[in-house]
């Protein structure tokens, strides 16, 4: 007699993906992570899992990985989370990651945005994380995008809890943008400190 409850250990274990389940909601992260698009595996090891990659990151096209890695952000399913912030920071890291990224730039900020968007609050600091790691590699080109994130980040700030992490970001706004993103900053955070003060 089959029961309707779920094992115990289910509520031990992290959601998994099941690659051969008939949902229907699979995002364009997903949908590329099951047909192998995304060119990487996880590896697990005793201290901390990482990612092998299959190509060098010199070598990888970032359109349109990156952009699958930021609609990433999104998921919640092991070991999706991890793949998309992980690769998403590797990408950025790579010491020729600005005249592959700078091309793509629009293409990113709508992903992102949902992301911080999100109430999950692993969610929001992957995407804040990521948003950070943005602004370090396209520089001033992200201050007209810039509006677009404000009103979210100006909300959690509201929360003690992610008030340092947000101001950390506006600082790395600051410190990466063009002349006028003080002035961009302040009109969505009027109690924005400079750096410079």
């Amino acid at each position: 007699m089959a029961s309707s409850h779920e094992r115990p250990s289910a509520k031990l274990c992290p959601k998994t993906i099941d690659p051969f389940s008939n949902s229907t909601r699979k995002s364009p992260f997903l949908n590329a992570f099951l047909s192998g698009r995304i060119p990487c595996r996880l590896v697990h090891s005793s201290v901390r899992n990482r990612l092998a990659w299959s190509t060098s990151i010199d070598e990888l096209n970032y359109d349109p990985l990156l952009v699958l890695l930021a609609e990433g952000l999104r998921e919640t399913d092991h070991p999706l989370p991890f793949i998309s912030r992980q690769g998403f920071t590797e990408l950025m890291l790579n010491a020729n990651a600005p005249p592959k990224v700078i091309p793509i730039l629009p293409n990113l900020i709508n992903p992102i945005k949902l992301a911080l968007s999100s109430d999950n609050d692993e969610i929001f600091e992957g995407a804040l994380n990521a948003l950070t790691h943005l602004s370090t590699v396209v520089k001033a080109e992200l201050d007209k995008y810039l509006k677009t994130y404000l009103s979210i980040l100006a909300k959690r700030m509201a929360n003690r809890k992610f008030r340092d992490m947000v101001t950390n970001t506006l600082n790395t706004f600051e410190e990466n943008g063009g002349k006028d993103v003080l002035v961009i900053i302040k009109s969505k955070i009027p109690t924005y400190c400079s750096i410079h003060i």
